[in-house]
């Protein structure tokens, strides 16, 4: 009976964690459109993003970074000519 108490609570305390790990990825990844004029405090930059594809054109990428004013991660995206218009004359 002891020991089956033990797996239980054990196997509670690991899916509440999840959740809260889940929980807590979920409200910091509330990314803010860039706009022109837009100040952007950028510290420490984490991670850029963006969809790949074989066109030329328009697409939509993100950067995750720490805000240097307040020290908490934050993240943006913005509009950019993808990376297949490199070759392209």
């Amino acid at each position: 009976m002891n020991m089956r108490t033990l797996l239980i609570t054990t196997a509670l305390t690991c899916s509440a964690f999840a959740g809260f790990a889940q929980a807590n990825e979920t409200a910091s990844s509330q990314a803010v459109p860039y706009h022109y004029g837009m100040q952007l405090h950028v510290g420490k930059v984490i991670s850029m993003t963006e969809p790949s594809t074989l066109e030329c054109k328009v697409i939509t990428a993100s950067m995750k970074y720490i805000d240097s004013a307040s020290g908490k991660p934050a993240e943006i995206t913005y509009l950019k000519f993808s990376d297949a218009c490199r070759y392209e004359n």
